[in-house]
């Protein structure tokens, strides 16, 4: 069976996602930025997901190009907790190549699959 990258990668994000969300709930005491941030940052592999099962062509684009919005506003979280203090340095730059590395796999993924329309 041929290996979905953006899948195990999306899931493994939601997985970091969850953790951090547990740490800055249960050790910063932040509940609002770190709400928005779970489900954008999980909402990713879910759309994923559901897109495998797109009933045409541009149905799958268009459930990839969701899961691509958010993956860009879990970044815009991301880096708000940085720049607010609630993320350190090194927590940052731990979690941000990954949400890098989905935003271009999400964007090559939806612009290839445009060009077979």
């Amino acid at each position: 069976m041929q290996e979905n990258v953006v899948k195990e990668k999306s899931f493994s994000f939601a997985l970091r996602i969850v953790k951090l969300y547990r740490f800055l709930t249960e050790e910063q005491r932040e509940f609002v930025l770190s709400r928005q941030l779970l489900r954008s940052g999980t909402g990713i592999g879910a759309l994923v997901r559901e897109a495998e099962q797109a009933e045409s062509l541009a149905d799958f684009i268009h459930k990839m190009a969701i899961a691509l919005k958010e993956a860009n506003e879990s970044a815009y979280w991301i880096d708000l907790l940085n720049q607010s203090g609630y993320i350190d340095k090194h927590g940052y730059e731990s979690i941000y190549p990954e949400i890098t590395e989905l935003l271009k796999l999400l964007t090559a993924i939806i612009k290839s699959s445009k060009a077979d329309i």
